[in-house]
């Protein structure tokens, strides 16, 4: 409930009420022909306000300016086919650059609805592999298999009949950074990056012989026992021996016949070897189907921990193992040096 007015403000109220009904009727009786009746507006304001209505302040008025007249104008309605970052003095030519003030953060481009498509006519229809459409369009491998399971639930969703938000994909696509994946246009991002180990971050000296040929496979066995060469490391290997037999005078043809054989069989037998896996999986594991779920038991051994019980494999591994040191009575200094 709101709070009554003081006894001193009443006089005063009716007195402005007075004045203000007096003045709407000398404006009507000033009016040739007709009466004028005062909008609702004009009586609320009157009748509850004193004060005279506030004016836009400086930046205000600088705003509307700039969003009716100046560039805002513009910014209005995004631009088809391009983006529709506000420009600055520093950036004014940069279409990756979506916040003028913070130009560190830059707008990586998506693939778009053809680029897609493109990629999924490449591995479902052309049945190339896809380590070969990943070094064709220069997407990340990981990537084009994104992009298959999603245009294969498209495919199917189209099929059942479901509603596609295409025009909500269309809007959103006119307004960011596309990539087309055409023939001539350049990569649309780096297919073979590699983690960097923090092994390999250290300075190590090796004493080697001068005759000894030292490759890239000796450099990483002298960071660690584990740690692999880049060849090994890359997602497309395949490229490296491309690039060999171009470099030793193979046809290009030739070379990307060689390319198209290696990436097929690599990725047959990767699928071998996960078939192998799952295989041994289904035989170790025990399977009961529900209505809804699928449990599957796994047998457990007292062996599996190892011989102190800190095995990968062994019960509880993976809710945290506490610390040697943590033990009371434990040996904490070396006792030996290998």
């Amino acid at each position: 409930m709101p709070p009554r007015l003081p006894t001193g403000c009443s006089a005063q109220l009716v007195n402005c009420l007075d004045r203000s009904s007096l003045c709407t009727t000398q404006r009507a009786a000033t009016a040739a022909g007709r009466p004028s009746w005062p909008s609702p507006a004009t009586q609320q304001s009157s009748a509850f306000s004193t004060t005279a209505p506030r004016d836009l302040t400086i930046n205000q008025r600088r705003f509307w300016k700039w969003a009716r007249k100046g560039l805002g104008k513009t910014l209005r309605s995004p631009k088809p086919g391009q983006t529709n970052y506000m420009p600055s003095g520093s950036n004014s030519s940069r279409a990756d650059v979506p916040f003028p003030t913070n130009p560190a953060f830059r707008s990586s481009p998506v693939l778009s609805d053809e680029a897609r498509e493109r990629i999924w006519e490449n591995v479902m229809k052309k049945g190339l592999p896809l380590k070969a459409v990943s070094a064709r369009h220069g997407v990340d491998m990981r990537r084009v298999a994104a992009v298959i399971r999603l245009k294969e639930l498209e495919k199917a969703w189209e099929a059942q009949g479901k509603p596609m938000a295409i025009p909500y994909s269309k809007a959103v696509l006119s307004m960011v950074p596309t990539h087309d994946c055409a023939p001539d246009s350049p990569p649309f991002e780096a297919i073979n990056e590699m983690h960097v180990h923090s092994y390999t971050q250290q300075q190590i000296f090796l004493p080697t012989s001068e005759s000894r040929h030292f490759t890239r496979a000796d450099a990483a066995k002298a960071f660690g026992e584990k740690i692999l060469p880049p060849e090994k490391k890359m997602w497309v290997p395949e490229l490296l021996q491309l690039e060999k037999d171009i470099a030793s005078g193979v046809g290009i043809q030739e070379a990307r016949s060689r390319f198209l054989q290696a990436t097929a069989k690599s990725e047959l037998e990767m699928a071998e070897k996960h078939a192998k896996k799952d295989a041994i999986a289904n035989e170790e594991n025990v399977r009961v189907n529900t209505d809804r779920f699928q449990f599957r038991f796994e047998g457990i051994s007292v062996d599996s921990s190892g011989k102190t019980g800190r095995h990968i494999r062994g019960v509880g591994w993976r809710y945290g193992v506490p610390h040697n040191d943590r033990k009371p009575g434990a040996v904490k200094i070396p006792t030996k040096v290998e």
